[in-house]
């Protein structure tokens, strides 16, 4: 047997060879490629995911493969100027979190410690950093009680995690991903769940060179007392009305292993509120927050509360209805007026009766007349005999009327029509 000697490799003058040369272009390319910038750009759910981490909350992000989240954690830390470090769970064994038990000279008197691994190591050593718990859906049972304690008390075996290190974790959902689990619900209660999708133009954008740059939220001093109340009374309030649900564990496994109420994650809602609050985020960044937190129903449930919160005082409409300042958006504002006919119903006197006529008429004047049929039907049922009626009724019979009208129009036009069959002449 023979063996065949190599080809001899040319050299060039600068001692490299041909193919050396070309991989050094290709990885020139390859570095043009992956040169991209970042722009301040509106971008909710990049918005809920920084306030989040600002608050110090665990976060799990959940969407398909490939949708973007490993890169928008990168992106996430450095802009913050946080180090970024990667745990794959589920290549990870229960003792890569729970620490591995190391045997000193006297275990008897000085016990066993669990030595941490060098990643926990290392994020120690930096005193902040973005640890980043990827395919989390995918780490067994085992694994995942593991990480318990890393995600809720910062504890890597002995070690502690220093107050500098925020958490997020990714999965994918049970059907996309490659063996997964459903979370357990201890583990999936710890988080601030936000699912992550896709926007066609930001990936367009992206893919063009420029993706949206996260930011830190801008937390007004001024308004942090005043934030930290609001969410406190906001958070108690509406669970004092809604007591069953501080906690209820969702029926279905899959549920579990998502957003659900407990004292807990009540907990993280009221400081997302107080952080929201404070920076002034959006009504749809804050939903994507308390639903994340809660759960979607009543997540639902405390942002209607909210807005029930922000409605005008009824005693105070009554006591000047000339300057009533009613809410722009219609429930909103129907709600308002419907809150000043039940004041008056529970306190039914004539000033207040004729006052309750003028804050009608100043709807009327600020804002869309069909919301005014209801609550003046209402009110008018209140009139005792030896009340006059005030002339301020006669600016809104006129409007009321042809709003009843109306209705009663697009009934007549849409009910069927006696001796014919829905949908007969179709096609004619």
């Amino acid at each position: 047997m023979t063996t065949s000697p190599l080809p001899p490799v040319s050299v060039t003058a600068t001692g490299a060879s041909p193919a050396g040369t070309r991989l050094a272009v290709a990885d020139d390319l390859l570095g043009l490629l992956r040169t991209t910038t970042t722009e301040p750009r509106p971008d909710e759910q990049l918005e809920a995911l920084t306030l989040a981490v600002a608050a110090d909350l665990p976060v799990l992000l959940w969407g398909e493969p490939g949708i973007g989240k490993t890169a928008a954690l990168t992106q996430l830390a450095a802009s913050l100027g946080l180090p970024l470090t990667t745990v794959i769970a589920s290549v990870h064994e229960p003792s890569d979190f729970a620490g591995l038990p190391v045997v000193g000279d006297d275990p008897e008197v000085r016990g066993v410690p669990m030595a941490p691994p060098q990643w926990a190591v290392e994020l120690v050593r930096a005193g902040r950093g973005l640890l980043f718990l990827d395919e989390l859906s995918t780490a067994t049972p085992a694994v995942q009680a593991a990480l318990l304690r890393v995600v809720l008390e910062r504890r890597v075996g002995a070690l502690r995690l220093p107050a500098g290190v925020r958490i997020v974790a990714a999965a994918n959902p049970r059907a996309s991903a490659a063996d997964g689990w459903e979370l357990s619900p201890p583990l999936a209660n710890r988080f601030v769940h936000l699912h992550w999708v896709h926007e066609p133009d930001v990936v367009v954008r992206g893919l063009g060179g420029v993706w949206p740059r996260a930011t830190l939220p801008r937390l007004a001093p001024e308004r942090l007392p005043e934030a930290v109340a609001f969410a406190r009374r906001a958070v108690c309030g509406f669970l004092e009305v809604r007591p069953t649900l501080i906690h209820r564990l969702p029926g279905t496994e899959a549920r579990r292993g998502g957003a659900w109420p407990s004292p807990r994650s009540w907990e993280a809602a009221l400081t997302l509120l107080a952080f929201g609050t404070a920076a002034a985020v959006s009504r749809e960044v804050l939903a994507l927050l308390v639903r994340g937190a809660v759960g979607d129903g009543p997540g639902l449930e405390l942002l209607a509360h909210l807005d029930r919160m922000d409605l005008p005082d009824p005693e105070s409409l009554l006591a000047d209805p000339a300057a009533a300042d009613l809410p722009e958006r219609g429930d909103l504002r129907q709600a308002a007026l419907e809150a000043v006919v039940a004041a008056v119903g529970a306190r039914p006197e004539r000033q207040r009766w004729e006052a309750a006529w003028a804050v009608l008429v100043r709807a009327l004047e600020t804002g869309a007349p069909d919301l005014l049929v209801a609550p003046a039907t209402t009110l008018a049922t209140l009139r005792r005999d030896d009340w006059e009626v005030p002339r301020a009724v006669e600016r809104l019979t006129e409007v009321i009327g042809l709003a009843r009208r109306a209705d009663r129009s697009v009934e007549r036009a849409t009910a069927p029509r006696p001796g014919r069959v829905a949908g007969a002449g179709a096609g004619r």
